[in-house]
């Protein structure tokens, strides 16, 4: 639950846990999205663009930090989100995602949290990163 009197600099949002992504993973998603890229669903396909296999969708693995900025201070606080892709999510793959803050400040006399986001694919491999700003007015 979102507690803006006990949010400080440093603190770590809980962290979400996705996966592992699995074919059904990737046909649900590109059905719910309406991404239908052959990238992410025809072996074939992927196999002729120099993939070893399909990959997940970046806004699939986006989603994931947005979740867990909202599921945190509510989708109601959030003022943006940014992402970077970075890597790869492969079939397989479990993502960790979390947050950091790193920023508290003020703006128009609104109290603004700044957060980094990431989600990772194993201990070295971030697959995404980005930021978040929420309103903790």
């Amino acid at each position: 639950m979102f507690d803006a009197h006990a949010v400080k600099i440093g603190d770590i949002l809980p962290s979400i846990s996705f996966g592992p992504i699995s074919r059904s993973t990737l046909a649900l998603y590109a059905g719910a999205s309406g991404d239908h890229n052959p990238v992410h669903i025809d072996i074939d396909f992927a196999k002729k663009s120099g993939l070893p296999d399909v990959f997940g969708h970046g806004m699939l693995s986006m989603a994931q930090v947005g979740r867990v900025v909202t599921n945190w201070a509510g989708i109601d606080r959030v003022l943006s989100i940014d992402v970077q892709f970075r890597a790869l999510a492969n079939l397989g793959d479990t993502l960790e995602c979390s947050g950091e803050i790193i920023e508290d400040s003020e703006r128009d006399g609104m109290r603004v949290l700044s957060i980094k986001l990431y989600a990772k694919s194993g201990p070295e491999t971030s697959v995404v990163i980005g930021a978040a700003e929420i309103n903790a007015s």
